[in-house]
């Protein structure tokens, strides 16, 4: 009997999921150096899917701990767009679901734009529930970032449905009637942040995207509102745009008296 092909042997291992599967046995006795690359490549893609699992498994040890202590509808809040010269921040809140495994879910800082735009409507599709909150421009001139940044946790708590009973928040205190718990990084530690900080990130992008049309010559789609060479160009050529932080340098140089 023929032995198999070496590409039918590499489609037969992509659907391998279990390190005891009979085939792996069969395949250790042949010779052949392809499939013995193969089974090799096989193994290493197992042991770094095995990798990820336990380290998203690691990211969820402080929601563990909340459901431990009776809640059930935990919510990881995040912002982004503190320190951009334009545009809004953006908060995110998101309950996770008990059975959620997206592997990648980390510090939207950490992944790639790709990455962030192939796991938001993942995040948003299994998600309990999502919530934002928006403060624009005129508004953080007003009270200040760290404010709004407060104000923009607050309402995307508000807008979850159903509501949460416990938060886990990033490096701050949201001020609602809810018991939570300030983590210094913890969009790195906790996948419930990470989430939030992904589907806040990707939100903060297509607003800026739209503003980029709104307010050509700026490069928003590409900077985000960041203080840019092209972003600053844009300024010295054009001027303010409404959506400008007039508070924040090198903005102010550019008010008019």
């Amino acid at each position: 009997m023929p032995k198999q092909t070496i590409k039918a042997i590499k489609a037969q291992l992509a659907m391998i999921t279990n390190p005891k599967d009979e085939l792996l046995v069969q395949l250790a006795t042949d010779e052949r150096q392809g499939v013995q690359t193969a089974i090799n490549q096989w193994q290493r893609q197992y042991a770094k899917l095995t990798a990820a699992k336990l380290a998203f498994q690691e990211h969820l040890k402080i929601e563990r701990a909340a459901k431990a202590q009776g809640f059930q509808l935990i919510a990881g809040v995040d912002e982004v767009g503190r320190g951009p010269l334009a545009g809004p921040v953006v908060a995110a809140a998101v309950i996770l679901p008990a059975d959620f495994e997206l592997l990648g879910v980390n510090d939207s800082k950490q992944l790639s734009d790709k990455k962030r735009r192939e796991l938001a409507p993942q995040i948003m599709a299994q998600a309990v529930a999502v919530g934002f909150g928006i403060v624009e421009a005129p508004e953080i001139d007003q009270i200040n970032i760290y404010e709004a940044s407060r104000v923009a946790m607050q309402q995307a708590v508000s807008q979850l449905k159903p509501q949460a009973d416990y938060l886990l928040v990033d490096a701050m205190v949201v001020d609602v009637d809810l018991p939570q718990e300030k983590l210094i990084k913890g969009d790195a530690k906790s996948a419930s942040i990470g989430a939030a900080s992904i589907v806040a990130k990707v939100k903060r992008d297509e607003i800026m995207a739209a503003y980029d049309r709104e307010y050509p010559g700026y490069d928003f789609a590409s900077n985000a509102g960041y203080g840019t060479a092209a972003h600053l160009a844009g300024l010295a050529q054009h001027g303010i745009t409404p959506i400008h932080r007039q508070t924040f340098a090198p903005v102010k140089k550019y008010l008019k008296d």
